[in-house]
Protein backbone atom coordinates (compact mmCIF):
# COMPACT_ATOMS: atom_id res chain seq x y z
CA UNK A 1 0.00 0.00 0.00
CA UNK A 2 1.14 3.59 -0.03
CA UNK A 3 2.69 5.57 2.81
CA UNK A 4 0.48 6.21 5.58
CA UNK A 5 -1.83 9.51 6.74
CA UNK A 6 0.37 12.40 7.03
CA UNK A 7 3.24 10.22 5.39
CA UNK A 8 3.81 13.25 3.00
CA UNK A 9 5.34 15.42 5.88
CA UNK A 10 7.99 13.22 6.10
CA UNK A 11 11.12 14.48 4.86
CA UNK A 12 14.45 15.90 6.00
CA UNK A 13 14.50 19.10 7.27
CA UNK A 14 17.18 19.98 4.66
CA UNK A 15 14.55 19.40 2.06
CA UNK A 16 13.29 22.93 3.04
CA UNK A 17 16.36 24.69 2.53
CA UNK A 18 17.59 24.63 -0.65
CA UNK A 19 21.89 24.67 -0.56
CA UNK A 20 23.07 27.77 -3.01
CA UNK A 21 25.71 26.52 -5.57
CA UNK A 22 29.24 26.48 -4.96
CA UNK A 23 32.45 26.45 -6.69
CA UNK A 24 32.16 22.17 -6.49
CA UNK A 25 28.71 22.03 -5.19
CA UNK A 26 25.38 22.27 -7.36
CA UNK A 27 22.28 23.60 -6.45
CA UNK A 28 20.62 21.64 -4.27
CA UNK A 29 16.91 22.55 -4.42
CA UNK A 30 15.35 18.99 -3.79
CA UNK A 31 17.02 16.43 -1.30
CA UNK A 32 16.18 13.23 0.19
CA UNK A 33 13.22 12.33 2.27
CA UNK A 34 12.49 9.26 4.90
CA UNK A 35 11.04 6.90 2.58
CA UNK A 36 10.62 4.08 5.51
CA UNK A 37 7.04 4.82 5.28
CA UNK A 38 6.65 3.31 1.27
CA UNK A 39 9.40 -0.13 2.63
CA UNK A 40 6.88 -2.72 3.12
CA UNK A 41 4.37 -2.49 -0.17
CA UNK A 42 2.18 -4.73 -0.75
CA UNK A 43 4.13 -7.57 -3.20
CA UNK A 44 6.57 -9.03 -0.70
CA UNK A 45 9.43 -7.06 -2.06
CA UNK A 46 10.43 -4.01 -0.01
CA UNK A 47 10.03 -0.78 -1.44
CA UNK A 48 7.47 -1.88 -4.66
CA UNK A 49 3.91 -1.08 -4.54
CA UNK A 50 1.42 -2.36 -6.96
CA UNK A 51 -2.46 -1.25 -7.92
CA UNK A 52 -5.26 -3.73 -9.64
CA UNK A 53 -8.04 -2.02 -11.32
CA UNK A 54 -9.88 -5.38 -12.01
CA UNK A 55 -10.24 -4.02 -15.75
CA UNK A 56 -8.47 -5.42 -18.82
CA UNK A 57 -5.34 -2.94 -19.40
CA UNK A 58 -1.38 -3.11 -19.65
CA UNK A 59 0.74 -3.35 -16.59
CA UNK A 60 2.71 -0.39 -16.40
CA UNK A 61 5.62 -0.09 -13.85
CA UNK A 62 7.29 3.34 -12.49
CA UNK A 63 10.17 2.79 -11.85
CA UNK A 64 12.76 5.25 -9.08
CA UNK A 65 15.70 5.55 -7.75
CA UNK A 66 17.63 3.20 -10.28
CA UNK A 67 20.72 5.71 -8.97
CA UNK A 68 20.52 6.36 -5.54
CA UNK A 69 20.68 10.49 -6.18
CA UNK A 70 18.41 10.90 -8.69
CA UNK A 71 15.67 12.21 -6.74
CA UNK A 72 13.29 12.93 -9.29
CA UNK A 73 11.95 9.43 -9.44
CA UNK A 74 11.42 9.46 -5.79
CA UNK A 75 9.28 12.65 -6.14
CA UNK A 76 7.30 11.04 -9.18
CA UNK A 77 6.74 7.52 -7.44
CA UNK A 78 5.82 9.27 -4.13
CA UNK A 79 3.83 11.47 -5.61
CA UNK A 80 1.45 8.40 -7.35
CA UNK A 81 1.55 7.15 -3.61
CA UNK A 82 0.87 10.24 -1.61
CA UNK A 83 -1.61 11.00 -4.10
CA UNK A 84 -3.62 7.94 -4.00
CA UNK A 85 -3.33 7.52 -7.91
CA UNK A 86 -4.77 4.20 -9.16
CA UNK A 87 -5.00 2.95 -12.47
CA UNK A 88 -8.77 2.78 -13.68
CA UNK A 89 -7.43 0.09 -16.08
CA UNK A 90 -4.80 -2.13 -16.23
CA UNK A 91 -2.14 -2.71 -13.07
CA UNK A 92 -0.22 -0.29 -12.11
CA UNK A 93 3.48 -1.09 -10.07
CA UNK A 94 5.48 1.32 -8.44
CA UNK A 95 8.92 0.85 -7.20
CA UNK A 96 11.95 2.28 -5.18
CA UNK A 97 14.99 0.59 -6.70
CA UNK A 98 18.08 1.39 -4.62
CA UNK A 99 17.05 2.95 -1.58
CA UNK A 100 20.57 1.75 -0.42
CA UNK A 101 22.24 4.15 -2.17
CA UNK A 102 20.02 6.58 -1.64
CA UNK A 103 19.64 6.63 1.69
CA UNK A 104 23.23 7.27 1.40
CA UNK A 105 23.26 10.54 0.65
CA UNK A 106 25.42 13.46 1.66
CA UNK A 107 24.25 17.24 1.18
CA UNK A 108 28.18 17.48 0.70
CA UNK A 109 29.22 14.95 -1.59
CA UNK A 110 25.44 15.00 -3.59
CA UNK A 111 27.31 13.11 -6.70
CA UNK A 112 28.69 9.88 -4.60
CA UNK A 113 25.25 8.08 -3.46
CA UNK A 114 24.69 7.14 -7.73
CA UNK A 115 25.21 3.66 -6.41
CA UNK A 116 27.13 1.61 -3.39
CA UNK A 117 29.34 -0.80 -5.55
CA UNK A 118 27.56 -1.82 -9.06
CA UNK A 119 25.91 0.67 -11.03
CA UNK A 120 22.25 -0.80 -11.17
CA UNK A 121 21.37 -0.16 -14.38
CA UNK A 122 23.83 -1.78 -16.13
CA UNK A 123 23.80 -5.52 -14.68
CA UNK A 124 19.92 -6.77 -15.74
CA UNK A 125 21.83 -9.23 -18.51
CA UNK A 126 22.02 -12.95 -17.38
CA UNK A 127 25.45 -13.12 -17.14
CA UNK A 128 24.88 -10.77 -13.75
CA UNK A 129 21.95 -11.60 -12.53
CA UNK A 130 22.84 -15.24 -12.54
CA UNK A 131 26.35 -14.94 -11.93
CA UNK A 132 28.24 -15.47 -8.38
CA UNK A 133 29.20 -11.77 -7.92
CA UNK A 134 27.22 -10.36 -5.03
CA UNK A 135 26.73 -6.46 -4.51
CA UNK A 136 23.61 -4.91 -2.88
CA UNK A 137 22.86 -3.45 -6.25
CA UNK A 138 23.41 -7.35 -7.57
CA UNK A 139 20.89 -8.45 -4.61
CA UNK A 140 18.49 -5.98 -5.21
CA UNK A 141 18.46 -6.46 -9.33
CA UNK A 142 17.61 -10.01 -8.16
CA UNK A 143 15.24 -9.25 -6.36
CA UNK A 144 13.25 -7.02 -8.67
CA UNK A 145 13.82 -9.11 -11.59
CA UNK A 146 10.18 -10.78 -11.21
CA UNK A 147 9.05 -7.07 -10.86
CA UNK A 148 10.50 -5.42 -14.37
CA UNK A 149 9.90 -9.02 -16.29
CA UNK A 150 6.30 -8.76 -14.89
CA UNK A 151 5.60 -5.11 -16.42
CA UNK A 152 4.22 -5.00 -19.78
CA UNK A 153 5.20 -1.40 -20.27
CA UNK A 154 8.45 0.46 -18.64
CA UNK A 155 9.46 3.82 -17.53
CA UNK A 156 12.73 4.27 -15.68
CA UNK A 157 13.04 7.93 -14.00
CA UNK A 158 16.35 9.35 -14.52
CA UNK A 159 18.33 12.74 -13.97
CA UNK A 160 21.38 13.85 -15.51
CA UNK A 161 24.72 15.63 -13.67
CA UNK A 162 24.95 18.70 -15.95
CA UNK A 163 21.68 20.90 -16.36
CA UNK A 164 20.70 19.64 -20.18
CA UNK A 165 17.88 20.00 -21.86
CA UNK A 166 15.76 16.41 -20.67
CA UNK A 167 15.24 13.54 -22.93
CA UNK A 168 14.37 10.39 -23.64
CA UNK A 169 16.46 6.93 -23.85
CA UNK A 170 15.26 3.39 -25.56
CA UNK A 171 16.40 1.03 -27.80
CA UNK A 172 15.38 2.01 -31.48
CA UNK A 173 11.78 -0.58 -31.83
CA UNK A 174 9.22 1.07 -33.28
CA UNK A 175 7.30 0.60 -30.31
CA UNK A 176 9.28 2.45 -28.08
CA UNK A 177 9.83 5.17 -30.83
CA UNK A 178 5.72 5.34 -30.91
CA UNK A 179 5.17 5.97 -27.78
CA UNK A 180 7.87 8.76 -26.76
CA UNK A 181 6.96 10.55 -29.95
CA UNK A 182 3.27 10.55 -29.15
CA UNK A 183 4.13 11.46 -25.06
CA UNK A 184 5.85 14.37 -26.83
CA UNK A 185 7.75 15.55 -23.89
CA UNK A 186 10.67 15.25 -23.48
CA UNK A 187 11.09 16.29 -26.70
CA UNK A 188 14.55 14.88 -27.56
CA UNK A 189 15.13 11.36 -27.78
CA UNK A 190 18.72 9.52 -27.93
CA UNK A 191 17.80 6.32 -29.73
CA UNK A 192 20.16 3.32 -29.32
CA UNK A 193 20.30 0.74 -32.19
CA UNK A 194 22.53 -1.86 -30.57
CA UNK A 195 21.81 -1.25 -27.08
CA UNK A 196 23.84 0.67 -24.19
CA UNK A 197 27.42 -0.56 -25.10
CA UNK A 198 28.51 -0.42 -21.63
CA UNK A 199 26.24 -3.70 -20.03
CA UNK A 200 22.44 -4.16 -20.16
CA UNK A 201 20.43 -1.44 -18.68
CA UNK A 202 16.47 -2.11 -17.03
CA UNK A 203 14.57 -1.02 -20.18
CA UNK A 204 16.81 -3.86 -21.93
CA UNK A 205 16.04 -6.61 -19.46
CA UNK A 206 14.40 -9.94 -20.71
CA UNK A 207 12.00 -8.97 -23.79
CA UNK A 208 11.89 -5.43 -23.97
CA UNK A 209 15.50 -5.45 -25.44
CA UNK A 210 14.51 -7.84 -27.74
CA UNK A 211 13.18 -6.91 -31.23
CA UNK A 212 10.68 -8.88 -31.79
CA UNK A 213 9.58 -8.77 -27.72
CA UNK A 214 6.87 -7.04 -26.61
CA UNK A 215 6.16 -3.55 -24.45
CA UNK A 216 7.43 -0.15 -24.38
CA UNK A 217 10.53 0.65 -22.32
CA UNK A 218 11.98 3.79 -21.89
CA UNK A 219 14.21 5.90 -19.27
CA UNK A 220 13.58 9.66 -19.07
CA UNK A 221 16.24 12.01 -17.90
CA UNK A 222 14.26 14.62 -16.20
CA UNK A 223 17.07 17.17 -16.07
CA UNK A 224 19.78 17.70 -13.26
CA UNK A 225 19.50 15.59 -10.45
CA UNK A 226 19.12 18.28 -7.71
CA UNK A 227 16.58 21.02 -9.27
CA UNK A 228 13.09 21.55 -8.58
CA UNK A 229 12.25 22.15 -12.32
CA UNK A 230 13.25 18.23 -12.62
CA UNK A 231 11.72 16.45 -9.88
CA UNK A 232 8.31 18.56 -11.46
CA UNK A 233 8.94 17.21 -14.90
CA UNK A 234 9.61 13.84 -13.51
CA UNK A 235 5.93 13.70 -12.13
CA UNK A 236 4.70 15.45 -15.22
CA UNK A 237 6.28 12.75 -17.99
CA UNK A 238 5.11 10.05 -15.07
CA UNK A 239 1.26 10.62 -15.79
CA UNK A 240 1.57 11.13 -19.34
CA UNK A 241 3.42 7.94 -19.45
CA UNK A 242 0.09 6.46 -17.54
CA UNK A 243 -2.17 8.67 -19.55
CA UNK A 244 -0.78 7.19 -22.92
CA UNK A 245 -1.38 3.16 -21.95
CA UNK A 246 -4.93 3.75 -20.90
CA UNK A 247 -4.64 3.93 -17.06
CA UNK A 248 -5.54 7.58 -16.03
CA UNK A 249 -7.06 10.07 -17.82
CA UNK A 250 -5.17 13.51 -18.40
CA UNK A 251 -5.25 16.34 -20.63
CA UNK A 252 -2.95 16.21 -23.75
CA UNK A 253 -0.87 18.84 -23.90
CA UNK A 254 0.57 20.17 -27.64
CA UNK A 255 3.49 18.17 -28.94
CA UNK A 256 6.92 20.14 -28.95
CA UNK A 257 8.83 20.03 -32.32
CA UNK A 258 10.98 16.90 -31.40
CA UNK A 259 15.13 15.79 -32.05
CA UNK A 260 16.45 12.63 -32.06
CA UNK A 261 20.07 11.37 -31.77
CA UNK A 262 21.27 7.95 -32.88
CA UNK A 263 23.83 6.65 -30.47
CA UNK A 264 27.16 5.75 -32.35
CA UNK A 265 29.80 4.68 -29.63
CA UNK A 266 29.92 5.04 -25.59
CA UNK A 267 33.16 5.70 -24.77
CA UNK A 268 34.25 4.49 -21.04
CA UNK A 269 37.40 6.16 -18.70
CA UNK A 270 40.56 3.76 -19.23
CA UNK A 271 42.39 6.01 -16.71
CA UNK A 272 42.43 8.69 -14.16
CA UNK A 273 43.99 11.03 -16.81
CA UNK A 274 40.54 11.60 -18.80
CA UNK A 275 40.23 14.73 -19.76
CA UNK A 276 37.93 16.45 -21.89
CA UNK A 277 39.48 18.92 -24.30
CA UNK A 278 37.75 22.08 -23.58
CA UNK A 279 34.37 22.25 -20.57
CA UNK A 280 31.06 20.92 -21.80
CA UNK A 281 28.18 19.90 -20.62
CA UNK A 282 26.44 17.77 -22.92
CA UNK A 283 24.64 18.30 -26.75
CA UNK A 284 27.94 20.31 -27.72
CA UNK A 285 28.95 19.20 -31.61
CA UNK A 286 32.01 18.43 -32.96
CA UNK A 287 33.25 17.91 -36.32
CA UNK A 288 34.03 14.91 -37.87
CA UNK A 289 37.78 13.54 -36.57
CA UNK A 290 37.73 16.78 -34.21
CA UNK A 291 39.55 15.96 -30.99
CA UNK A 292 36.85 15.65 -28.39
CA UNK A 293 38.82 14.09 -25.43
CA UNK A 294 42.46 12.44 -24.11
CA UNK A 295 42.55 9.55 -22.28
CA UNK A 296 45.91 8.74 -21.44
CA UNK A 297 47.98 8.73 -24.57
CA UNK A 298 44.68 7.42 -26.09
CA UNK A 299 42.26 10.03 -28.24
CA UNK A 300 38.89 10.38 -28.25
CA UNK A 301 37.78 11.46 -31.82
CA UNK A 302 34.60 12.44 -33.35
CA UNK A 303 33.35 9.55 -35.92
CA UNK A 304 31.24 12.34 -38.39
CA UNK A 305 30.33 15.63 -38.62
CA UNK A 306 28.12 17.39 -35.94
CA UNK A 307 28.58 14.80 -33.81
CA UNK A 308 26.74 15.39 -30.37
CA UNK A 309 28.07 14.13 -27.40
CA UNK A 310 25.97 13.46 -24.09
CA UNK A 311 26.11 12.90 -20.33
CA UNK A 312 30.29 13.59 -20.11
CA UNK A 313 31.37 12.24 -17.02
CA UNK A 314 31.60 15.23 -14.25
CA UNK A 315 34.75 12.95 -13.12
CA UNK A 316 37.32 10.43 -14.36
CA UNK A 317 36.73 6.80 -12.75
CA UNK A 318 37.94 4.47 -14.67
CA UNK A 319 35.38 1.81 -15.62
CA UNK A 320 32.25 4.24 -15.65
CA UNK A 321 31.09 6.11 -19.02
CA UNK A 322 32.99 8.88 -20.35
CA UNK A 323 30.56 10.01 -22.94
CA UNK A 324 28.13 8.76 -25.98
CA UNK A 325 28.77 9.70 -29.00
CA UNK A 326 25.81 10.74 -31.09
CA UNK A 327 24.78 12.14 -34.47
CA UNK A 328 21.16 13.63 -35.27
CA UNK A 329 18.66 11.41 -37.18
Amino acid sequence: MGAGPGSTSVQSQAMQEPLAPTADLPLLEVLPRDLSAYRAGNTGIPYVHRFESGRPGPHVLVNALTHGNELCGMVAATHLLDEGVRPAAGTLTVSFANVGAYESFDRAKPFDSRQLVHNLNRVWSPEWLEGTEDSPELRRARELRPVVAAADHILDLHSTSQPVQPFWVYRSFERNAAAALAIGRPSVHLVMPGGLGSGTPVIQHGRHGEAGGSGVALVAECGQHFLQATADLAVEVTLDFLAHFGLIEREVKPREAQRRFELLQTVLIRTPEFRFVRPVLGFEEFGEGELIATDGPAEIRSPCERCTIFMPARAAIVGREAVYLTRPL
